[in-house]
């Protein structure tokens, strides 16, 4: 009897580590486990002091863009977000307008611009739509929405670009397909 008593509390007892009850575990929607790569959940002992926001990685990403405050204190994990995951934003800096949000996580902006056009001495209006990767620390991003983008590496086949800070749209009346806007 003595035994069993042993046993069974040996195995019952056992407690969390104190980084362990630190750690505020990510929103687990996909199939497999959802965790930052850059933390390290298996720590046995603390180092550093106690937060009570827990471990999460942040990064500023530099160009005067400030890190939105659903990156910082959110707890989605997203590894092609400029603030949370291992993407740099280098090169070029981008606006457009948002005309689609039909995808998961991307969005397609339309970006318009003029071009000359010598026989007739005129500029002609041209547009381009590129597909973008919208981390989900920008809540609310819709059509006609004004966004600004960064390159990146590649992240899929057609994506380059990342969101990188984002305005509302001030009127909603507009079909935001056909509307040129320059900016």
């Amino acid at each position: 009897a003595h035994r069993r008593a042993q046993k069974s509390s040996s195995c019952c007892d056992r407690t969390m580590p104190a980084a362990a009850n630190q750690y505020r575990e990510a929103e687990q929607t996909e199939k497999a486990y959802q965790k930052q790569d850059a933390v390290f959940i298996g720590r046995k002992r603390q180092l550093a002091k106690r937060s009570k926001k827990g471990m999460r990685y942040v990064r500023n990403v530099g160009l005067g863009f400030k890190t939105p405050k659903t990156a910082v204190e959110g707890s989605y994990v997203d590894k092609k977000c400029p603030f949370t995951g291992n993407v740099s934003i280098r090169g070029r800096i981008l606006k457009g307008m948002v005309i689609s949000t039909k995808m998961k996580r991307t969005i397609v902006i339309r970006r318009d611009y003029l071009n000359w056009c010598g026989k007739y001495r005129r500029f002609e209006k041209r547009h381009k739509n590129m597909s973008v990767h919208c981390s989900p620390c920008f809540e609310n991003v819709k059509e006609g929405d004004i966004v600004t983008v960064g390159q990146c590496r590649p992240l899929t086949k057609t994506v380059r670009f990342n969101v990188l800070s984002h305005e509302p749209a001030v009127n909603q009346s507009l079909n935001v397909k056909k509307v040129f806007r320059v900016f």
